[in-house]
């Protein structure tokens, strides 16, 4: 893994696969490190003949984490999106999509495919309308178009999202409740076997754990608002794909915004909830490559 300064701060990146076929850059969702890219997943689509690229956000992993002097609180924050009030944030995600055109440009690539996850599908979005010139195509996964009527997650799934740690210091105390997360969230189609989800959860957790810069960007995504206009912008070949069991993005938020971007494709996952179940990357995979192919 690699390390390059952009706009200010400096990204942590993998770069997988041979550096003269097409790249597909990946942007990870809410509070999660390049690795939650599973190895499975990257090293398909790299069989598949593409470069594949993934880095940490800002205020995740390894890449940069900020402090902020006076931070919002998330009540104040929601209530002020929802009256058009300017954010107060410490940072935005049209900020977080400039990193990643940013590192397309640290790299000397001036094109590439963009896939992006949850907040990350978000963050890809942002990119195609901010640096149209810089995207082949787009993918985004569980995602939403900011729409607030349509994007509400059902309640238990933000309770276990916005739950804390019974011990935040204690390593083993933040997996274990890392995996009952999971447990709300995942996919009911593709079930994970405990110990895999302990194994991965806890490699991510030796690996970097800060909660603070998951409640930056989660602010972040409050700020955002609706994205529904500036989806009507984007040109890039659209996908999108989302699973029919997401309890923290409801499909009709993929359908949302499917229906937002010109063109788009919507390709619904039956029993995928909100993760890259290892039963689901075949297809994720698949319909990627195909995508990206066209």
């Amino acid at each position: 893994m690699s390390r390059v300064a952009v706009n200010g701060i400096e990204i942590e990146y993998e770069a997988l696969g041979d550096p003269a076929a097409p790249v597909i850059l990946l942007i990870m969702g809410l509070g999660m490190q390049l690795v939650s890219w599973p190895d499975a997943f990257c090293n398909a689509l790299v069989a598949r003949g593409f470069r594949v690229i993934r880095f940490d956000n800002r205020d995740s992993g390894l890449s940069t984490h900020l402090k902020a002097r006076k931070r919002p609180g998330l009540l104040r924050t929601i209530v002020g999106s929802a009256l058009g009030l300017p954010p107060r944030v410490p940072y935005t995600l049209a900020d977080m999509a400039d990193d990643s055109a940013g590192l397309l440009d640290a790299l000397g690539i001036a094109q590439s495919h963009i896939v992006g996850t949850s907040m990350g599908g978000m963050i890809a979005q942002l990119l195609a309308v901010r640096h149209p010139e810089k995207v082949l195509s787009l993918t985004s996964i569980m995602s939403s178009s900011g729409n607030p009527r349509l994007s509400r997650p059902k309640l238990h799934a933000m309770r276990a999202l916005l739950s804390r740690p019974a011990e935040p210091g204690n390593p083993e105390s933040v997996v274990e409740h890392l995996i009952g997360v999971f447990g709300v969230i995942g996919s009911p189609g593709f079930p994970i076997a405990r110990e895999h989800l302990r194994r991965q959860i806890a490699a991510g957790v030796r690996r970097a754990y800060h909660p603070a810069g998951t409640v930056n960007q989660l602010l972040a995504v409050i700020a955002c608002g609706d994205r529904r206009r500036l989806l009507k912008r984007i040109g890039a070949p659209t996908l999108v794909l989302h699973g029919d069991a997401d309890p923290l993005v409801p499909l009709a938020a993929g359908r949302d915004t499917a229906r937002h971007i010109p063109g788009a494709q919507l390709q619904v996952i039956a029993g995928m909830g909100h993760d890259l179940a290892p039963g689901v990357q075949a297809i994720l995979v698949d319909a990627i490559a195909r995508h990206c192919a066209r």
